[in-house]
């Protein structure tokens, strides 16, 4: 795929959009992975609902383009189908939500701070700085000079 940019001379460097700074040198795609909760795939699919070309430079963008993306954005729950929300079945409201930027870590500080009270398994494993999610950890994951086994000394 060869890529159709305008040859202009000014690039806009830095493109905001939610709250965050993104890199107008990169391709539309991967530029927009840096909003915090959207990866790669979803935003291909945000770019092709704002009808923005994923892989046109994001600083060769004219003004209107930006706009429209910062609507697909701002309408993530609508152009993006319920199974790729990042946060499903809100234990407070209920709902499917997909959360954005700086409110994806306190979401996670609070599911995890939830855990800890209800005393869960993970929410153990996660006050005593364990693993959670099920790795081995007999031999992994060991902080300090503990790994390995040394012989005994000779007399």
């Amino acid at each position: 795929m060869a890529k159709t940019e305008p040859q202009k001379e000014e690039i806009k460097y830095i493109i905001r959009i939610a709250q965050t700074d993104l890199d107008g040198k990169k391709d539309v795609q991967y530029a927009l992975t840096g909003l915090k909760g959207i990866g790669i795939r979803t935003a291909r699919i945000l770019a092709e609902s704002a009808k923005v070309d994923p892989t046109l430079t994001m600083g060769y963008l004219e003004d209107g383009q930006i706009e429209q993306l910062r609507a697909a954005v701002e309408n993530f729950q609508s152009n993006i189908p319920t199974w790729m929300f990042n946060h499903q079945k809100d234990v407070t409201t209920g709902q499917d939500r997909h959360i954005l930027g700086s409110e994806l870590t306190l979401m996670l500080r609070e599911d995890i701070n939830r855990m800890k009270k209800t005393r869960s398994y993970t929410g153990i494993r996660h006050e005593r700085g364990h693993k959670v999610r099920g790795q081995r950890t007999k031999s992994t994951g060991r902080r300090g000079a503990t790994v390995g086994v040394q012989r005994k000394k000779r007399q």
